[in-house]
């Protein structure tokens, strides 16, 4: 019975996929090069002999010349053709590690090749796919329950802190103390929002709730929602925003123009300008954020859309880096793109373009 148990588990360990077959990528290279070089040998001579039969030359070539030209042309080509068969593979390969780099996980790639190297190779790309998606869907639920359960708790906290605000009887030190306190717990409160929200339209692939509805006003009220932001530090708007009625998730898009907002802000000086734009460009709507502050290095633009990353260090305790990743998502579900435009030192301006939702 021990043996039999230990056979099956062994068995059941999950490991590389190996596929048996005749041939390997040694013996196929090998057979496809003497392939090659048979048939350039038989087309050419064939050719030569046609040639020397039916054209009529006005001046003499010799077989030896001629023979070897042909045999180059041909060879070339029947290279180009077998290769193909060989390239095609990794192109594939390559084509679905790229996929996986930009962070899609849905990828499955399919081989039929009678080259065992080859579909081993695909199936332990596929298997290790499936392991990372598994990974990614744990992780996924794992966060989002535990924010969940964390919302009541933190309410809860924030609630008494409110309560020992407004007590008469404690000292600066303690009434110092409980602002610490409520500060830090509206910032794990934002925290677990924003995780709850972005768990949410990670998961979703279908625009809930579409609305006919202003955009230019949403901007404006996202502005007003940020007031005692940017009033703090005297910053200025250049706002040119033309009137465009949009049609879709009005709940969701609201989130676009808060964050990028709330991140020029962050991200000027005091006493600095934030640029504003909205029009439509043909099917599109293109909504624009301009700040001067420090701006993003190169190097760190590829990642600014990724989830709990932030580009600068010196304004941690501003932000949970979830903003942008939240940004991007919506925008994507939305069936639009943002860029960013910006070098160091020269501030950063983020563009939105969403399709025009009156014809969605």
């Amino acid at each position: 019975m021990s043996g039999n148990k230990g056979a099956k588990s062994k068995k059941d360990k999950r490991g590389p996929v190996r596929y048996k077959g005749r041939f390997t990528i040694q013996l196929y290279i090998t057979v496809s090069a003497f392939i090659i070089l048979t048939l350039t040998v038989i087309i050419s001579a064939i050719i030569y002999f046609l040639l020397n039969r039916y054209v009529p030359f006005t001046f003499s070539i010799a077989a030896w010349i001629l023979i070897p030209a042909i045999s180059i042309l041909i060879g070339s080509l029947l290279s180009l053709l077998m290769g193909q068969w060989v390239i095609a593979p990794i192109k594939a390969l390559s084509n679905a590690i790229n996929e996986v780099a930009s962070g899609n996980f849905d990828v499955e790639i399919k081989s039929k090749s009678v080259v065992p190297e080859i579909n081993e190779i695909y199936g332990s790309f596929n298997a290790m796919m499936g392991e990372l998606r598994a990974t990614e869907t744990l992780q996924s639920d794992f966060v989002s329950n535990v924010s969940h359960e964390f919302k009541t708790p933190i309410n809860a906290i924030e609630g008494y802190c409110m309560l020992l605000q407004g007590e008469q009887g404690i000292s600066e030190a303690e009434r110092e103390y409980v602002d610490k306190i409520l500060f830090n717990t509206k910032r794990l409160s934002n925290l677990v929002g924003s995780i709850l929200l972005l768990s949410k339209v990670e998961n979703q692939f279908i625009l809930p709730d579409k609305k006919t509805f202003r955009l230019d006003e949403q901007i404006r009220r996202a502005l007003l929602s940020l007031e005692g932001a940017w009033s703090g530090k005297d910053i200025e708007f250049d706002v040119k925003m033309e009137s465009v009625t949009y049609r879709g998730p009005e709940a969701l898009t609201l989130h676009i123009f808060i964050n990028l907002i709330d991140n020029a802000v962050k991200f000027s000086p005091r006493g600095g300008v934030v640029r504003l734009g909205l029009r439509s460009v043909g099917d599109e709507v293109r909504f624009s954020v301009k700040d001067n502050g420090p701006g993003i290095p190169l190097e760190k633009q590829k990642h600014i859309f990724d989830k709990f990353y932030q580009a600068d260090d010196s304004h941690r305790e501003d932000g949970n880096g979830l903003g942008l990743a939240l940004v991007k998502r919506i925008v994507t579900l939305c069936g639009g793109a943002i860029e960013v435009l910006s070098e160091e030192g020269c501030g950063a301006e983020f563009t939105v373009s969403l399709p025009n939702g009156e014809e969605q």
